[in-house]
């Protein structure tokens, strides 16, 4: 699922991309997108975006004499499992572009895409920040953690500190994979009370006879965990890549993947929090740990691993081919009428499983046939995608990579 770090991956590469390129026309939505229409035309308009924490605005500016005449245009992108954007040549459109921003004539023309296999992001039309929503963790630190430090108090900090690091109403920008890489650098078992682990922050204070540089070399040699949530995806974002860098395809990925210490790396544990999530970590879990929840270890790269052992990169997946999500679909809809045989679970990473227990056991003995969902992905009638997906997020003017595109500075 893209992350912070992704959003402002997507904004400086729409930025820059799109700098010197007019765009005109309407904009086009794809008929099977839930979302809303997009009511701009204009014969020429420049397009730039900003990120901030999970959310990404797109504003359309008209140019002078354009026509019709048109007041800029705003709309907030929010990019779900697989959202991203591309820039394509306007003959050769990617699978699944749900909303598309097309340049003027006479130039060779190109489409600005917002591509998303699964479906789950979305736009709203205005450009309003959601609310609810606290600072951004990458360019609002202070307000951040000010925000958090503040409202300690809330119920939410009742919770486990991995699932606390979710809740976007105090850590805007921050979820699966970073969660855990934070986590792992400290040290902090992810099932440990958020409010135990935070308000130790409180009573950490610098001492006053420090000068300015001994207290910033104080805090780079020891960060505590507010402090990681601004470096570590600053740390992302700074790798570049990640579909919107020099390369292409997984070669995109090398340095993000090569970056990783703890999710989903050899070596690690991993349990489900509360809300189906998957946590990875090392050593104690915590005493808020689920009860009854089975830590699994992630096998080395030599050691053989089922279907159940393995862990895709949060940002990065293959495609299905054609023919075989058509079959996985048949199989959500056989899948969905069995609701006793099968538990749903609410991490979209993670498989379908059936349930165990004696009505099971009773199906298994009687002779009645009994389906059990796919323990992959694709059983759930979901494709695999290129980006963040977390992901294919591959963008370029001749279907490649954008090429020539400074990384931004955090």
């Amino acid at each position: 699922m893209p992350e912070g770090p992704e959003l402002h991956l997507a904004s400086h590469f729409v930025n820059e991309a799109c700098r010197e390129l007019v765009f005109g026309g309407c904009v086009e939505k794809s008929p099977v997108s839930r979302n809303p229409e997009v009511p701009f035309e204009s014969s020429a308009y420049h397009i730039s975006a900003l990120a901030r924490g999970k959310e990404l605005r797109l504003t359309l500016s008209p140019l002078p004499g354009a026509q019709p005449p048109q007041e800029p245009l705003a709309l907030v992108f929010r990019f779900g499992m697989t959202g991203s954007f591309q820039l394509v040549p306007r003959d050769a459109l990617p699978p699944h572009a749900h909303l598309r921003f097309y340049t003027a004539p006479p130039s060779p023309q190109l489409a600005l895409c917002f591509v998303d296999i699964r479906r789950f992001g979305r736009w709203e039309l205005g450009g309003e920040w959601d609310p609810s929503r606290g600072p951004c963790v990458l360019l609002e630190y202070e307000q951040f953690r000010e925000n958090v430090l503040r409202n300690l108090a809330d119920k939410a900090f009742d919770q486990p500190i991995c699932e606390a690091l979710l809740d976007q109403r105090f850590f805007n920008g921050i979820g699966n994979y970073l969660r855990a890489e934070i986590l792992y650098r400290l040290r902090i078992p992810p099932f440990e009370k958020a409010r135990t682990v935070l308000e130790a922050l409180q009573r950490h204070r610098l001492s006053p006879e420090l000068t300015l540089s001994q207290k910033i070399k104080a805090k780079l040699q020891n960060p505590d965990l507010l402090e990681l949530c601004h470096s570590v995806p600053k740390e992302v974002v700074q790798l570049g890549g990640k579909g919107y860098g020099l390369e292409s395809r997984e070669e995109d990925f090398a340095a993000f993947r090569a970056w990783l210490r703890c999710y989903g790396t050899p070596g690690m544990n991993s349990l489900r929090d509360r809300h189906g999530r998957t946590i990875w970590f090392q050593g104690d879990p915590g005493p808020l740990a689920p009860k009854g929840g089975k830590s699994r270890k992630k096998k080395s790269k030599g050691a053989q691993q089922g279907p159940e052992d393995r862990v895709e990169d949060p940002t990065l997946q293959n495609k299905a081919p054609l023919r075989t999500r058509r079959a996985q679909r048949g199989l959500e809809q056989s899948t969905a009428q069995q609701p006793k045989g099968v538990s749903l679970q609410q991490d979209p990473e993670t498989p379908l499983v059936p349930e165990k227990g004696k009505r099971r056991r009773r199906q298994a003995t009687s002779g009645r046939p009994f389906v059990v969902a796919s323990s992959s992905r694709e059983g759930r009638g979901t494709t695999k995608t290129s980006f963040p997906g977390e992901e294919g997020l591959a963008a370029s003017a001749v279907g490649g990579s954008w090429r020539g595109c400074p990384q931004p500075a955090i």
